[in-house]
């Protein structure tokens, strides 16, 4: 479980180191883990960012301490956040892969799935389990009502160092971010192994290096 100054950081600082890194949480009994594939990360003076808007009870986790869970309806989905250092600085979970290991077996993968079918009521494919914010929140049955303004909690959900590092980093502007609202900020972050499976594909062809997005070379350990 990752300690709380790990969280205590500037959020473009965290939002690219929590990559990697595997979320674990314990739904019905059963450990469902997901490795983070790509974050997003959002400042108190960004116009993007719901803090921008000022402080209000529904938002008081991002102006509490590094490593407060802030969670949010977004398209009628679940999406979770965790505060980074300084009031308003937050980080989004954009989206996770399953991750299987001892704790969280590939047995978990049909819990999974049944948390998050397609329309179909069918099972997703692995990938599409949690490439996207709502996604990766209803494949690991994570709720607004249960997390927002929560501490983690080594008995039911936490962030881990399981030793996986990206090789290279893919950095862009934001997804969804209004015209306007800060949308040119180069505040996302993508695991370059992992880009098909985000929620949309940074290095997708038509997307140039130097102009839609940048290489990064991740700190060493």
């Amino acid at each position: 479980m990752l300690a709380d100054d790990f969280f205590d950081r500037p959020a473009l600082e965290l939002a690219p180191d929590l990559l990697g890194k595997v979320i674990r949480y314990c739904y019905q009994g059963v450990w469902l883990s997901a490795r983070i594939i790509e974050t997003e990360a959002y400042l108190l003076t960004d116009k993007g960012s719901h803090a921008s808007l000022g402080y209000t009870e529904k938002r008081q986790a991002l102006f509490k301490d590094g490593g407060t869970i802030y969670m949010y309806y977004a398209r009628g989905g679940d999406s979770l956040n965790f505060s980074a250092h300084g009031p308003g600085n937050a980080v989004l979970i954009k989206s996770g892969y399953p991750y299987f290991d001892e704790l969280s077996p590939p047995s978990t993968l049909s819990v999974l799935q049944a948390n998050n079918p397609d329309r179909q009521g069918q099972p997703r494919p692995v990938y599409k389990l949690c490439c996207g914010q709502t996604l990766l929140c209803k494949s690991l049955g994570l709720k607004v009502p249960d997390w927002d303004n929560q501490r983690f909690s080594a008995q039911h959900l936490y962030v881990e160092d399981c030793g996986l590092r990206p090789k290279e980093i893919i950095q862009s502007t934001r997804l969804g971010i209004p015209l306007g609202r800060d949308e040119h900020l180069p505040y996302r972050f993508v695991d370059a192994e992992f880009a098909l499976y985000c929620t949309k594909n940074p290095l997708r062809r038509g997307q140039a290096e130097g102009r839609d997005f940048w290489r990064l070379t991740p700190k060493p350990i």
